[in-house]
């Protein structure tokens, strides 16, 4: 018996020397990345303020860590998960109808390709760049986040949409259809049961990721915590940088245990 395995294993083909190109392939783009780096940038100035960063982490500013106004951290944070929160509804939303317009399942080839550019081009721009055009138009605070945070999660979330959409088990609706269902029955019990619990997932998802990128978009005024952080670094009042990333760093890991749990229970039931 192992002989005949070990016959069937010898009939393989030998990929050896493509392994080893490809291995050549990426160790040679390896060493060409490394020549855009300059590492004679590197001083002791930036040892320095690692090491600043670093004991501002160990011996935060608790006062500004617990304090409950608007400058507080507590508050700050909380304005983070409100535009990452509104922004992922809003987005989650506007994704439900663009998402079936590119299903090709359901429209016609024109139309699934048009909107399938369009959502291209979304996510082609970086969320910074549309947070900076956001707060030319309304002006900087928490409103041009939620605006980014809605238009960015289109792009991710229609996507993800559209794949779900594509695995409905057509062969309930043709059972309602000999039941003689109407249209509406069929959407409330033939297709919504079917999308509900996998468009939350992705929505919950997408929410995890909009509040690392909610703090991003503070750094250029969109809202958040991101402004106070970018003025203390440039302050170096480093207890206070590291209280707001004690704070950061405890918020994120608490909804990534919170979102991983109701998205299991979701998928899994």
């Amino acid at each position: 018996m192992n002989q005949r395995i070990l016959t069937e294993l010898n009939k393989e083909p030998n990929k050896t020397k493509q392994y080893v190109i490809l291995v050549a392939v990426l160790l040679g783009a390896f060493i060409w990345s490394l020549s855009a780096l300059n590492f004679n940038a590197m001083d002791e100035g930036g040892g320095k303020i690692a090491a600043n960063i670093l004991k501002g982490i160990v011996q935060p500013d608790t006062q500004l860590l617990f304090n409950g106004t608007k400058q507080g951290v507590p508050y700050l944070l909380f304005e983070t998960i409100c535009i990452a929160f509104l922004g992922t509804i809003f987005g989650a939303i506007l994704s439900i109808p663009i998402a079936f317009l590119m299903a090709p399942s359901i429209m016609p080839k024109p139309v699934y390709l048009f909107m399938r550019a369009f959502v291209v081009v979304i996510r082609t721009i970086p969320a910074l760049v549309y947070g900076l055009m956001f707060i030319r138009v309304t002006g900087p605070g928490p409103f041009a986040g939620v605006m980014t945070m809605s238009l960015t999660s289109i792009g991710m979330v229609s996507k993800l949409y559209v794949d779900v959409i594509e695995e409905i088990d057509t062969g309930i609706l043709e059972s309602m259809d000999s039941f003689g269902c109407t249209t509406f029955e069929k959407i409330r019990f033939g297709i919504i049961p079917q999308l509900i619990a996998n468009f939350t997932s992705i929505t919950i998802y997408r929410f995890d990721m909009n509040l690392r990128d909610a703090t991003i978009l503070g750094l250029v005024g969109a809202g958040g915590i991101g402004a106070p952080l970018i003025f203390a670094m440039n302050s170096y009042r480093w207890h206070q940088v590291g209280s707001i990333l004690i704070g950061l760093i405890v918020l994120i890991l608490i909804v990534e245990v919170i979102s991983n749990y109701l998205r299991g229970k979701l998928v899994n039931g």
